[in-house]
């Protein structure tokens, strides 16, 4: 079983996208439950706590941060359950860049706009660098520099990137690196950028990237047995 474990959020938007994003990895033959590392229920220790099969958590998030780090390995540690594994993140995987690629050009985006790269932010340094990491492998994708603007605990923030962005004289094009909508995702929109990319949300290439690191693990049990 993949238990999918998301961050939460209070807006009933974000839940919506990871139960959508369950729902398509089921519909490619794999059992999915979801749980949720904060703010939401079922928790991951209530999860797992009810999982008779050995599990696979695949933390649904773009960055190795607190919640990746030592968080969720405690709540798994406080199931009790010993047939659980921890896939690495999400973290700034080449198809997931691709993805948050697509969702700015849907927004709008052309050739020459000043694009900011906005993401959660965390107080972990290894975590930035997996941000600056995906900011980097955008900008190569677009043949354009990419700032990188944080909704919250780092520098600099959204607002000020953008303002920073803007004083080049071009549009400025915010690319979400944010997995579901919620209270980060209104910081983008309100640090008034000309245009705002959806969050990478229940893209195919999530769905595949969830698959890619069940069968990942699945394969290094199987090694050590």
């Amino acid at each position: 079983m993949i238990v999918l474990v998301a961050h939460g959020t209070r807006d009933p938007a974000g839940p919506r996208v990871i139960e959508n994003l369950a729902a398509r990895v089921r519909a490619r033959g794999a059992d999915v439950a979801v749980a949720y590392a904060d703010v939401r229920a079922p928790g991951v220790t209530t999860v797992l706590g009810a999982v008779a099969a050995p599990a696979v958590v695949v933390p649904a998030f773009l960055a190795a941060g607190y919640h990746v780090r030592t968080d969720i390995p405690a709540q798994v540690a406080a199931s009790r359950n010993r047939h659980v594994r921890i896939t690495e993140p999400f973290g700034p995987a080449p198809e997931l860049v691709g993805a948050a690629h697509e969702r700015l050009r849907q927004a709008g985006y052309r050739a020459g706009d000043s694009v900011v790269l906005a993401a959660a932010g965390s107080s972990d340094p290894r975590a930035l660098a997996d941000v600056r990491t995906a900011a980097d492998a955008l900008a190569r994708r677009l043949r354009a520099p990419v700032r990188v603007g944080y909704a919250a605990t780092a520098e600099p923030s959204i607002a000020a990137a953008v303002a920073a962005a803007r004083r080049g004289g071009a549009r400025v094009a915010v690319a979400s690196w944010l997995l579901a909508p919620g209270l980060f995702q209104r910081r983008v929109a309100d640090s008034a950028p000309d245009l705002v990319a959806e969050p990478i949300g229940a893209h195919p290439a999530v769905v595949d990237l969830v698959l890619r690191r069940y069968a990942a693990s699945c394969q290094r049990t199987r090694a050590s047995a």
